[in-house]
């Protein structure tokens, strides 16, 4: 069978030379226009609020930033999850939203909430986000993202 293929390629060569540039050419096309999502992002989106307490124990740094902000955080609209992590000098809270938020909006959500939030006063620094608390405290929104 395939030596019946072989020798009917040898006769027929021009008309398998053709084919073979027609696959090609259209192979070049296929792999230039089809869409290419290499990597999907499935992910949910989300916003990171760092706050720094320098030289305060995580215990501290807890009950006085992470909590309060926690519990602001979990009237955000569209808001799924909210978790607060506290460390030494520093205090994470990720909020995560809901499938098909705009990232944009959200962070928008966030820092408005930031801004009403209690004992929060705005540090006029629009472009990082940063708001001071109680005098010594620093909040950062420094993070929307797709997690």
């Amino acid at each position: 069978m395939i030596s019946k293929i072989i020798r009917w390629s040898i006769s027929n060569r021009f008309l398998i030379v053709m084919l073979s540039v027609l696959f090609t050419g259209w192979s070049i096309y296929s792999l230039k226009n089809t869409p290419l999502d290499a990597i999907p992002d499935l992910s949910d989106v989300q916003v990171i609020i760092k706050t720094t307490y320098p030289g305060q124990a995580p215990q501290v740094i807890e009950d006085q930033v992470t909590y309060p902000l926690t519990t602001a955080m979990l009237a955000v609209p569209g808001a799924v999850t909210v978790r607060g992590y506290s460390f030494f000098n520093d205090s994470f809270v990720y909020i995560i939203f809901k499938d098909g938020t705009d990232l944009y909006w959200a962070r928008s959500r966030v820092l408005e909430y930031l801004r009403v939030c209690p004992g929060i006063q705005d540090l006029a620094n629009r472009r990082t986000h940063s708001f001071i608390i109680a005098r010594r405290i620093k909040v950062n929104v420094v993070a929307a993202y797709r997690s």
